[in-house]
């Protein structure tokens, strides 16, 4: 079974790759399931902002890689987040940890 037969796609789409493969347009059918895939992620913006938002959160990405993928600084990514009800959980250091620190290099 070929690559696009494993996808359940009908088989006049199945035929129509093959073409646009056999005259030159793609190297590979693989080619042309990566570009069809990037062209419906920039043409469908919300699909792409929840796409990355979720590789965010199963921490596949960063939240700048997010960010950028989204199309967004990560500080508007983050307000997106926050706007969707999504509570970032962050780790800080502790109060004495933090005096520490700041005696370290000079600030108290």
């Amino acid at each position: 079974m070929n690559e696009m037969e494993a996808l359940d796609i009908s088989e006049n789409i199945n035929e129509e790759v093959d073409i646009l493969v056999k005259r030159g347009y793609y190297a590979s059918k693989s080619d042309l399931l990566r570009d069809a895939f990037r062209t419906l992620l920039n043409t469908k913006t919300e699909l792409k902002i929840s796409l990355s938002i979720e590789l965010y959160l199963e921490g596949k990405i960063s939240m700048g890689r997010a960010a950028e993928l989204s199309g967004f600084t990560t500080i508007e990514f983050k307000e997106v987040m926050a706007a969707r009800g999504i509570v970032r959980e962050t780790e800080g250091k502790s109060a004495p940890e933090m005096d520490a620190k700041l005696k370290k290099i000079g600030i108290i």
